[in-house]
């Protein structure tokens, strides 16, 4: 009898404290999803839209905001958006701190997959650049033909010092937009151009054509030749260091119109304003053999005439 009595009072303690135990427990978790609710309620979640169109939350456990993409590094994308395909030319807009420019300048370069630089561009600021604060800037890349469907758009600060620790570098993926077609940009190399005493002879025998790739349109003869005027932005290095170069761009120089007659003959008509189209008879002829050479490219174009009539000439 005395041993059921202490096997019952031995059950009874310790489904007690099994008991006290779960209670407790019970208490405590209470007590833990009060306090993640009542965090919550005091952290609410909150987000932004980055300047690329991104979108971004704030972080736990401390309910701070996450940065931009480059924020960090002390640059804003705006244009292009993070998820669009683009296309050449392609326009860059964003916001820089005052660190990335030299004389209100820096650099970006785009590659493709395989890494081949498809073409380079100088970005310039669109206000005083002597800060420290975010400065608008903007530039226009014009690339050639990619090999992949995506690549690596990479922004270069100026570094005039040349030390690898102050070069700044932030890159975005890009997805390309393939509807392209094959065109030649007709520029000049002096030394193919010479006589046999050495004297430049001013003659076609120095046009040299530099392939590019284009958006398709509707416009495709107008669209070169615009191109061909942007002048040396559309070289790249390795030609520069072969001695193709040209004058072009003319300050103040536009093409106002394009028209194609039935039997050939192409119709380039041009703003000047300043009057870059005139000067020497070498000179000239250089620049109008570029322009004609370039438009002849199209088979459908026999013969080009300049409007107004005065402009190309010595």
């Amino acid at each position: 009898m005395q041993k059921k009595v202490i096997t019952l009072i031995t059950f009874f303690i310790f489904f007690s404290i099994l008991g006290s135990t779960f209670l407790f427990y019970k208490l405590w978790l209470n007590l833990e999803n009060k306090k993640l609710i009542d965090k919550k309620r005091s952290c609410p979640q909150k987000l932004k839209t980055c300047p690329d169109g991104s979108v971004i939350y704030n972080s736990e456990p401390d309910c701070q905001l996450i940065l931009c993409p480059g924020e960090k590094e002390g640059i804003l994308i705006s244009s292009p958006k993070r998820s669009e395909k683009i296309k050449s030319p392609l326009k860059i807009e964003g916001q820089a701190r005052g660190f990335w420019f030299f004389e209100g300048e820096f650099i970006a370069e785009l590659y493709d997959d395989n890494k081949k630089l498809l073409g380079k561009t100088i970005l310039r600021a669109k206000d005083n650049w002597m800060t420290e604060n975010f400065v608008p800037f903007e530039g226009e890349l014009i690339f050639s033909q990619p090999s992949t469907n995506s690549g690596i758009l990479r922004f270069l600060s100026s570094n005039p010092s040349g030390l690898p620790e102050h070069q700044k570098i932030f890159q975005i993926s890009i997805q390309f937009e393939k509807n392209y077609r094959k065109v030649f940009l007709y520029y000049y190399n002096p030394q193919k151009d010479l006589d046999e005493n050495g004297n430049i002879k001013c003659s076609e025998a120095g046009l040299v054509k530099v392939e590019k790739y284009i958006p398709i349109s509707k416009t495709p003869i107008k669209d070169t030749i615009e191109i061909l005027l942007r002048g040396k932005e559309n070289l790249s290095q390795e030609e520069i260091e072969k001695g193709i170069t040209t004058e072009f761009p003319l300050e103040g120089l536009k093409l106002k119109s394009v028209n194609l007659k039935p039997e050939g003959l192409l119709f380039l008509e041009f703003e000047d304003p300043l009057n870059k189209t005139s000067g020497g008879s070498c000179r000239v002829k250089i620049l109008w053999s570029q322009i004609e050479a370039t438009a002849k490219q199209f088979p459908e174009v026999k013969k080009v005439q300049f409007l107004p009539e005065y402009l190309f000439q010595p």
